[in-house]
C-alpha cells in the first residue's frame, strides 16, 4: 500500500506605497486523509493536459468555496498561473526546497504585466491519492491561514501544478489583487 502524504505551506506579501513586507506562516504537516483512494506511483510521463484539467479544477473548487462563503470569484490569469507553475516545477526537480523562497520574486515577475496592491500563496503538495487536486484545495480549506488567503480581498490568481518521478504532485496558488 502506498503512503500518503499532504504537506501545506502558506504566506502573504503586502505591499504598500512601494514598500514590502513579509509575513510568512507555515504549516507543514499530515492531513486528515480523505475518501480518496491511494494511485499508483507515477512518473514523470503525465501529460501537460492533465495539469491543465488540474489547474482549473483547483481554480475551480476555490470558487466554488469563495461562492459558498458569498464571495467573488478570482479571475484565472495565464501570465500568474505561468509563475506559479515555474515555483511548482522547481519544488518537484529539488531545486528549491518546499518553501516560499523566491516568493517576493514571483510577485515582481507578475508586476511587470499586472499592477497589484498585494499578494499571497498557497502550496501543497502530496501523493497517493486518486484525486490529487481535491485533496490540496481540502487542506486549505481546512487550515486556517491558507483559508484566510483563500477568502482574502483577491479578484485575481494562477495555479500551477506538476509532479515529479516519485509521484508527488506539487501545487503552487498565487492571489493578486490588482490596483
Amino acid at each position: 500500500m502506498q503512503k500518503r502524504l499532504t504537506k501545506f505551506i502558506f504566506g502573504l506579501l503586502v505591499l504598500t506605497a512601494g514598500l514590502s513586507s513579509c509575513d510568512y506562516s507555515t504549516i507543514m504537516g499530515q492531513s486528515v486523509p480523505s475518501q480518496s483512494t491511494p494511485t499508483s506511483t507515477g512518473t514523470q510521463s503525465s501529460k501537460p493536459a492533465e495539469f491543465a484539467a488540474m489547474e482549473e479544477s483547483v481554480h475551480q473548487q476555490v470558487n466554488q468555496y469563495r461562492q459558498s462563503r458569498n464571495l467573488p470569484p478570482l479571475k484565472l490569469d495565464a501570465r500568474i498561473s505561468e509563475e506559479s507553475r515555474i515555483h511548482s516545477q522547481a519544488m518537484a526537480s529539488g531545486e528549491v526546497p518546499f518553501s516560499h523562497n523566491g516568493f517576493e520574486g514571483r510577485v515582481k515577475a507578475i508586476a511587470k504585466s499586472i499592477s497589484y496592491r498585494k499578494a499571497a500563496e498557497n502550496l501543497a503538495y502530496n501523493m497517493g491519492y486518486s484525486k490529487p487536486s481535491e485533496q490540496a484545495v481540502d487542506g486549505w480549506i481546512k487550515s486556517p491561514g491558507h483559508r484566510k488567503n483563500m477568502e482574502g480581498d483577491f479578484d485575481t490568481t494562477g495555479v500551477g501544478i506538476t509532479k515529479n518521478a516519485k509521484g508527488e504532485y506539487y501545487f503552487t496558488q498565487i492571489f493578486i489583487k490588482r490596483r
